[in-house]
């Protein structure tokens, strides 16, 4: 019979893979979390991501993460972040850097400043809303400067029209 040159494939001689995957300093998952039975009393601030399904009273600062209020979190503090997620319940101003979602069990009680702005079909939200364009934050300052001078000068003219 006839044998081919090339060698038969064989399981031992499968070649090995050497690669191993880099694994990140810090998952893109990591977070924080209060849970349903923990009570917070003061000011909560961080360097990751924070889940609250608990509750917190005071002050809650994460300028450069995500905070999300679970179905169960009730919340009575002032709370700024770059994301925000209310699915529970929140007492207090909300300030984004980048978003807030209010989901449809949400409720939200207080004023918010932010740049995007999502409120689902049977959320509730009770307060003030400014949303703001991160691209002209100091243009809209001075905007709002040189309207009020403008509106200032016709009433100080209509002064000085009734004493005259």
């Amino acid at each position: 019979m006839l044998q081919s040159p090339e060698p038969k494939y064989s399981p031992s001689a499968a070649p090995t893979n050497s690669y191993t995957p880099v694994k990140p300093a810090t998952s893109p998952m990591d977070q924080a979390n209060i849970g349903r039975s923990l009570v917070i009393k003061g000011e909560v601030t961080g360097a990751e991501s924070l889940f609250i399904d608990g509750r917190v009273e005071g002050s809650i600062s994460f300028p450069d993460n995500r905070v999300t209020i679970g179905r169960n979190g009730n919340v009575a503090a002032n709370i700024t972040a770059k994301e925000v997620v209310i699915m529970g319940k929140v007492q207090g101003n909300v300030e984004c850097e980048d978003r807030l979602d209010i989901r449809s069990e949400g409720v939200l009680s207080g004023d918010v400043i932010t740049h995007r702005i999502s409120v689902e079909e049977g959320a509730i939200l009770k307060g003030g809303v400014e949303v703001r364009n991160p691209e002209k934050k100091d243009q809209k300052t001075q905007v709002q400067v040189q309207v009020q001078n403008k509106q200032e000068a016709p009433k100080a003219m209509a002064a000085a029209a009734g004493n005259a």
